[in-house]
């Protein structure tokens, strides 16, 4: 019987501190402060300095330059995940924060990641999440006639499919103010 792609990235994963010497973590440390090198050059320096196998190799870079992200059954990291790597890893609550609203809106509210943002749906696009820096994340809405005032900034280049943007650092920032945002583009996009 064949085996399929996820079987076997199921049983590198698991084979892989035994065959190693090391856990993913444990091989994300050893290759911090490297992320600016090319894919093949960790790939080959793996090999020789640490004498990891082409396979293994390839596995623990991929998931190194998704920011240490696992696999997932389905062989790439997951969209979200990759976008919140270990310097960023502290703003996934503000993250959730927002998702925590977006999720109770109505059975129709898609959640659907993107490489680089999640967008939030419903017949269209009503908003989207996004890390923009170190510090921040961004909430994009489409409230097209809205006056920007306040947090609600106009998108201007920020994100073309958006009219607004809210910059949230901190859990606390996704308060009765932006749930009434969000609520208002949910609703729009009915």
């Amino acid at each position: 019987m064949a085996v399929s792609p996820d079987d076997q990235l199921r049983t590198m994963l698991n084979n892989l501190p035994e065959k190693t010497g090391r856990s993913l973590d444990e091989w994300m440390s050893v290759l911090a402060g490297r992320e600016s090198e090319k894919f093949g050059k960790l790939v080959a320096w793996l090999k020789s300095e640490h004498g990891v196998t082409h396979g293994f190799a390839n596995l623990i870079v991929h998931s190194f330059q998704k920011g240490g992200a696992k696999p997932s059954a389905a062989g790439d990291v997951s969209l979200v995940d990759a976008q919140f790597p270990p310097h960023k890893a502290h703003l996934r609550p503000i993250y959730e924060s927002v998702m925590e609203q977006v999720r109770v809106l109505g059975k129709d509210a898609e959640i659907a990641p993107k490489k680089s943002y999640v967008s939030l749906r419903r017949k269209k696009q009503f908003g989207l999440v996004q890390v923009s820096t170190k510090t921040r994340v961004d909430l994009g809405l489409n409230l097209p006639g809205v006056p920007a005032d306040g947090r609600l900034e106009d998108a201007g280049s920020f994100n073309g499919m958006v009219s607004h943007r809210v910059r949230l650092t901190e859990p606390g920032d996704v308060d009765a103010e932006v749930v009434a945002w969000i609520q208002a583009a949910y609703d729009r996009a009915g």
